[in-house]
């Protein structure tokens, strides 16, 4: 099942990008890029989905199921120039 998951995702000042799951404590990552940052935090929000399943815990109720074929909306970065 895939669920839609509310991030957030900030440039760190030393570099980076910093990304968390304000839904699920402890799901914090950090990335050298914002895809990175992203994926890196997908992995972490899928383990920590499956042990709290695995365990019969309930999800927080932010964790929508997600069907492809339903309307969401994105904010997508996008870098024009250089």
């Amino acid at each position: 099942m895939q669920y839609q998951v509310p991030v957030i995702i900030e440039p760190l000042k030393e570099g980076g990008y910093y990304a968390e799951c304000p839904s699920l404590p402890g799901c914090h990552v950090e990335g050298e890029t914002y895809l990175d940052a992203l994926e890196n935090l997908e992995d972490v929000i899928r383990i920590h989905i499956e042990g709290r399943l695995e365990f019969g815990e309930s999800l927080p109720p932010e964790l929508i199921p997600f069907h492809q074929q339903q309307k969401f909306s994105l904010q997508l970065p996008v870098m024009v120039g250089a």
